[in-house]
């Protein structure tokens, strides 16, 4: 299928390269038109404006949206809006509070569009092993995405799964970045006891490897943490400060609002915020574990 890619950052540039490794059309814009040109090089077609992307898509025309969440998406989509027409799609894949997807959501139905969520993540591994995506929209538009779905996915019938109505994708997402923050807050919390431990001595990048391969603990988010325990066990080029994209925040209000006791998630959100007063070894894993999987900044040291 042939669609256009609106935010050529970490996540959009490489979904876009991932789909065009798999036959599809991709036209790419950003606002940054050295971000355009490098897509080019790779194959895809480039535009400089909305307008001039839109011109470049079949009806029904896909248009997916790759921006940080909040104002740039308004912003976006009230520029995209009026370009389009009835029955084209309106996608958003990138962390999105599920509240605004709802309003977005039945701005795009008054305009005859199709609006489907899509809460993606994969980080900056997604080119290679695929993006896990929790999909929000109506059937017809959903059938309609599936080729690019099937692509986008660690495989045609995985990975992926069609959640709801527009909104649900989002919601799960968010509900997603909260577990995530607890499983994080678990292993940094246990590895700063083993790092303490001197009496052992203890090799945290050996044990790492250890409970990778059999142990009930296992992950991806373990791998990464092995990943860079490799570098240095000390993370000393990393300042104990820890960021969050707002999901866990996100998730601990709906908690509270559905009287769902949540402790877990709420007291690693907590910790992140008493990462940015204390240093601990601690809140230095979170910070690496965090630019493992998506690439996030860290803090330098001598910051």
């Amino acid at each position: 299928m042939k669609l256009g890619m609106i935010g050529l950052g970490k996540m959009g540039a490489n979904m876009s390269r991932r789909l065009m490794q798999d036959g599809h059309e991709v036209v790419g814009f950003d606002l940054d038109e050295s971000a355009v040109e490098e897509l080019k090089n790779d194959g895809a077609a480039g535009a400089t404006a909305l307008d001039e992307l839109v011109d470049q898509l079949d009806p029904p025309r896909v248009c997916w949206i790759m921006v940080p969440a909040g104002d740039a998406v308004d912003g976006t989509l009230s520029d995209l809006m009026p370009l389009l027409d009835e029955g084209d799609i309106l996608v958003d894949g990138g962390n999105s509070n599920y509240k605004d997807t709802l309003r977005r959501g039945e701005t795009a139905e008054e305009h005859g569009l199709h609006y489907v969520d899509v809460g993606t993540s994969g980080g900056v591994w997604g080119l290679e092993q695929g993006y896990s995506m929790m999909v929000g929209g109506s059937d017809e538009a959903v059938d309609q995405l599936r080729p690019a779905l099937e692509t986008l996915a660690p495989g045609p019938d995985k990975g992926w799964g069609h959640m709801g109505d527009t909104g649900s994708g989002h919601f799960v997402k968010m509900v997603h970045n909260g577990i995530e923050y607890g499983v994080m807050e678990a292993y940094a919390e246990g590895f700063d006891i083993l790092k303490n431990k001197d009496d052992f001595d203890l090799d945290l990048q050996q044990v790492a490897e250890t409970w990778r391969f059999g142990s009930v603990i296992r992950s991806w988010l373990l791998d990464l943490t092995a990943r860079a325990l490799d570098q240095d066990q000390d993370l000393p080029d990393i300042a104990p400060w820890v960021d969050d994209s707002g999901e866990g925040r996100w998730t601990v209000k709906e908690a509270i609002d559905l009287d769902v006791p949540a402790p877990v998630i709420t007291d690693a959100l907590i910790s992140r915020f008493d990462s940015r007063v204390e240093d601990s070894y601690t809140h230095k894993l979170l910070a690496a574990m965090r630019n493992q999987f998506g690439g996030h900044d860290v803090k330098d040291a001598d910051e």
